[in-house]
């Protein structure tokens, strides 16, 4: 059933798309005329199949780190060939850094809101924290290196002290950039020094540690998804029926699943809700909440949206 419906959802969005834009938004139909609805149907396809192999809890971990890296490379791969000289592969509109930050930096900058912004907090209200989990073509590549040392019990003690001292060094340095009225060139070239200082965290830490250290601490974005994502209803929780084995703590690459959150029942923050712990929970004590569905059935509904919105992502992930 609910492959089925993350097709017929995929299929409606990508049809309003194709039907509805003028400038075509759709990469094959950039190429060729009407090409677009093949795309429309093979992206809707491979949704349904996600959602297939996804069903299975111990798949989940497998198939969210390749459909993600599948994303991150499409992605970077335009950008590319945009960049070359291939001016179909890049989207209408301004150009900007394919930071994450950039999303709220460029708008507290120019002191207005981006299409970047209205995207990410639209999405959050759909799908919470699902950006943080499937969506961000950097986020993609900090999952993978953090895949590499799947065992890790590596944690960040007094994470939200870093996670806010970043965000407030951003904000902030991103306003003082306005205040003095710097060039764009001279606001391109901080943005691209905090970039690389996040890919250096993440080719580095990231990998070495065994956690997603770029999108748990440093990246601005990740911090403002950790506190809107609650505008969506969906929860993820800890019955009583732990036992308190600490098995998921290694799963968790988004350190939520601490020592300290197992005994006290409480799923820390930066949880995105992305189901990679289901598999090592033997008590199935770690489950899905909203609106007083059944457990099981909400994973399908939150799962459904995610891939559906993931396979709208896929086919503009363009600049």
């Amino acid at each position: 059933m609910f492959p089925f419906l993350t097709f017929c959802i995929s299929f409606s969005l990508l049809s309003a798309i194709q039907l509805n834009i003028e400038s075509p938004m759709l990469l094959l139909e950039r190429f060729y005329r009407n090409f677009g609805w093949i795309e429309v149907l093979v992206f809707s396809l491979f949704g349904s199949f996600l959602v297939f192999k996804m069903i299975d809890e111990t798949k989940i971990a497998y198939w969210r780190r390749i459909s993600w890296l599948i994303f991150g490379f499409f992605f970077f791969i335009q950008l590319i060939l945009g960049l070359s000289g291939f001016d179909k592969f890049l989207m209408t509109g301004d150009l900007h850094l394919p930071i994450p930050a950039i999303i709220i930096g460029g708008a507290i900058f120019k002191l207005k809101i981006s299409f970047m912004v209205i995207l990410l907090i639209a999405n959050i209200i759909i799908s919470g924290p699902a950006w943080c989990s499937q969506l961000c073509y950097f986020g993609a590549f900090d999952n993978w290196a953090a895949s590499k040392n799947k065992y890790s019990k590596f944690t960040i003690k007094n994470i939200w002290a870093y996670k806010h001292v970043i965000l407030l060094i951003f904000v902030l340095g991103t306003i003082l950039l306005r205040f003095f009225d710097v060039s764009i060139d001279t606001a391109i070239i901080f943005g691209s020094v905090f970039g690389t200082i996040g890919l250096l965290i993440l080719l580095i830490l990231s990998l070495q540690k065994g956690k997603m250290i770029h999108c748990v601490a440093y990246c601005p974005i990740g911090t403002i998804v950790s506190y809107l994502k609650f505008i969506n209803p969906i929860r993820m929780y800890i019955d009583q029926s732990c036992t308190n084995c600490m098995k998921c703590t290694t799963s968790c690459n988004y350190i939520a699943l601490e020592k300290e959150n197992i005994e006290r029942k409480v799923i820390g923050v930066t949880c995105t809700y992305c189901g990679d712990c289901l598999a090592t929970c033997k008590s199935n004590s770690i489950k899905y909440k909203a609106f007083g569905i059944k457990s099981e059935n909400v994973r399908y509904i939150y799962l459904t949206i995610t891939v559906s919105l993931y396979v709208v992502f896929l086919a503009v992930a363009r600049i």
